[in-house]
Order: structure tokens, then C-alpha cells, then sequence
């Protein structure tokens, strides 16, 4: 790369670029959803967690690294700070001091429905312009792309 010669005519203009127009309107819809979420205490990593482990009465952080397609160690930070929130509980498994098991707590499971109210109003919002069937194909559209590049790792920020 450090040698490569290319001609200025040869570069392309960034916003002929697929990537460029997904990133512009992730980090819109994205930074919306940050917005609404502050008056409640949680970042949107941290609403990824919860909502991953709120049809779950309880898991381990390792499946749920697992599930999301993260390091235990990034699942531990963010389960570290929904803990100290007191909306995740956390507790050794008695037949494996190794392993602990974490669950919403009751504070944890009455903010999730509010917070998921939030997302889709942030989705309404941002994706209003678009008809039921124009969202459809977007979403399909990315839901191809995910699958041919065997992409796991949910979006947390």
C-alpha cells in the first residue's frame, strides 16, 4: 500500500460508497436512541444486554458473550456497570464458585418495556419517511448482508 501509485481521476468519490450511506444513517439513528435513553441512566450497550437477557430468567455472562457475539471480558464491563445500577443481580453458582449467574433484577425487568418503547419511537421517528414496504426491504437487506458475512456480533454503540 505505501507504494501504490493511483491516479486522482482513479478515487472514487466517498459518497458513491454503500458503507459511507449506512454509517451516516447508523450514526444518526444511533446517537437519537443515546438521546432519548440519558433521562433513564442506561447507554445503549447496556440496553443491548438487558433486552439480550430479558426472555432469560437468568444466564451466565459467558453465554450471553456467546449469544452476542462479544469478549467475556467487554459483556463483564458492561454487566460490572448494570450491577452498580442495581438492574443486573449477580451471584456464584453454588456447584461452581468459577461461574456466576446473573439475572434482571426487578428494577432491571420494569425499565425494560419503557426502554424498548423508546426504540421504537427512535425507529418511528427516523424511519418514518419510508413506507411499511420500503422498511421491509431495508431491513432484508441488511439481514442478507449479516447472513452472507456470517456477521454475530450484535451493535452496541
Amino acid at each position: 500500500m505505501k507504494n501504490l501509485k493511483v491516479p486522482d481521476s482513479a478515487v472514487s468519490d466517498l459518497k458513491k460508497h454503500a458503507g459511507f450511506w449506512l454509517r451516516f444513517v447508523s450514526n444518526h439513528v444511533s446517537h437519537a436512541f443515546a438521546r432519548k435513553l440519558l433521562a433513564s441512566g442506561v447507554t445503549v450497550a447496556e440496553w443491548v444486554v438487558m433486552r439480550e437477557m430479558f426472555d432469560d430468567k437468568e444466564t451466565s455472562p459467558g453465554v450471553l458473550a456467546e449469544r452476542m457475539g462479544m469478549t467475556r471480558g467487554g459483556v463483564s464491563k458492561l454487566v460490572d456497570r448494570l450491577v452498580k445500577k442495581k438492574l443486573i443481580s449477580r451471584r456464584d453458582r453454588s456447584d461452581d464458585r468459577r461461574f456466576q449467574s446473573i439475572a434482571l433484577t426487578p428494577a432491571g425487568r420494569r425499565l425494560i418495556p419503557h426502554l424498548a418503547a423508546l426504540a421504537d419511537q427512535n425507529d418511528e421517528e427516523f424511519f418514518q419517511p419510508l413506507s411499511t414496504r420500503e422498511r421491509a426491504a431495508l431491513i432484508a437487506a441488511m439481514k442478507k448482508l449479516v447472513e452472507a458475512h456470517g456477521l454475530q456480533t450484535l451493535p452496541t454503540e
